[in-house]
């Protein structure tokens, strides 16, 4: 049984954000009932390309991340027809996932009074760009501008002397993590629920998300009054660590170390690199030696790890007790043995999507599709209750879909 088996979830969200905590409800074992206009649908339907990635047809990964496994509804939430339809479709409904702005909520009637007057018990959970108080609690935002860009991300990243910034690595990065953190906060409520009956408005935000990303960081910012500033591309980093950086390697591809102990493995690196002279080396004899001395030892571990290549150390260092890694593009992640191994990536009907990150009893979630826009309409209407004759009368109104 997965863990949230038998818990249903009205998602009235659009885009990437709030519906990617609903994804991972679904992959958790809950029913999300994913409502859309009645006429438009989730305006993430029409994201077709991103950057100099286009995707002509479907399925569309640009809209399946965030929406596989749900059932969608096509309902206009404007009209007495379809404000009939919503409030049936709460009052089976445990949680209430949203993504409306408070002005949104309150024409719609969905606000957290309007929604617990209809279902007392609900949990409701609301993620909005930048939190619920404040004097801009009321304004919409994305990824790019609540969690990359104002909560000191893109500019911790970006090197001195860049004109702009560095942009996030991929569509909906902050995204998915906020919605992660959305779906964690729902199951804390719903287990709330459970245990005393009480039952919760859960908040997330982009801006909230981005802070607690880069929480070390900004501790370390406000304790010492400096910001953190991002190392000159090209340099190693790490001011007194040779085992703590990356090293191109002879086919032009990077593998990184991070080892924040160098003294502890100093020795292993060497005799996995072929050169037992560094091991007595009195430069490195303990970790104070090469701390004084990394400028040294990176300029040797440069020309060794350039010798040969990224496949050819893999290889090697297979053995190896410290940690590393390859750097890997989003494409190479899809081929990576422990990735595949782990079921990280899994199939969701035709297309190839990331698992959310969190697995029970060491099994990885099923995947399912997401739906095509409005397909379960009809299904829903019935297991409300609604009669085909009241099923038409929403269509003539312009209600459903």
């Amino acid at each position: 049984m997965k863990p949230l088996e038998g818990i249903r979830v009205l998602e009235v969200a659009m885009y990437g954000f709030v519906p990617s905590a609903g994804a991972v409800l679904a992959d958790w074992g809950a029913e999300v009932v994913k409502v859309e206009h009645a006429v438009t649908g989730d305006p993430q339907r029409g994201l077709r390309q991103v950057g100099a990635l286009k995707v002509e047809g479907d399925p569309n990964p640009n809209v399946e991340h965030a929406n596989r496994g749900k059932r969608s509804i096509g309902l206009d939430m404007g009209t007495a027809e379809g404000k009939e339809v919503l409030d049936a479709l709460i009052r089976t409904a445990d949680v209430f996932l949203t993504s409306f702005l408070p002005q949104a909520r309150t024409k719609f009637g969905i606000d957290v009074d309007d929604v617990r007057a209809v279902n007392p018990k609900i949990v409701y959970a609301r993620g909005s760009a930048l939190g619920p108080r404040g004097v801009e609690s009321d304004k919409g935002g994305y990824d790019m501008t609540a969690f990359w860009a104002r909560a000191g991300i893109a500019a911790t990243l970006t090197p001195p002397g860049v004109d702009g910034m560095i942009t996030p690595p991929g569509p909906a990065f902050g995204d998915t993590i906020s919605g992660t953190n959305l779906a964690g906060g729902v199951a804390a409520a719903l287990l709330k629920r459970e245990r005393t009956g009480e039952t919760s408005v859960v908040d997330v935000s982009l801006l909230g998300s981005g802070v607690w990303a880069m929480g070390h960081g900004i501790a370390l910012s406000a304790h010492l009054d400096q910001a953190m500033v991002a190392p000159v591309p090209g340099g190693h980093g790490a001011l007194t660590n040779p085992l703590s950086g990356l090293y191109r390697t002879s086919d032009g591809r990077f593998l990184s170390f991070v080892m924040l102990q160098a003294g502890k493995y100093w020795a292993d690196v060497c005799r996995h690199i072929d050169r037992l002279d560094l091991i007595d080396d009195p430069r490195f004899a303990d970790s104070k030696q090469i701390a004084a001395n990394t400028e040294a030892a990176v300029a040797i571990l440069r020309e060794v790890l350039g010798s040969r290549t990224l496949a050819e150390w893999s290889e090697k260092f297979a053995t190896l007790a410290g940690p590393w890694a390859p750097v890997q593009d989003s494409l190479q992640v899809s081929s990576d043995a422990q990735v595949l191994a782990n079921e990280y990536l899994l199939k969701a009907g035709e297309l190839e999507l990331a698992a959310n990150p969190v697995q029970f009893d060491v099994t990885a979630p099923e995947l399912r599709a997401g739906p095509e826009f409005a397909a379960h309409t009809d299904e829903i209407l019935t297991e409300l209750g609604f009669d085909w004759e009241r099923v038409i009368a929403f269509k003539i109104a312009g209600a459903v879909t």
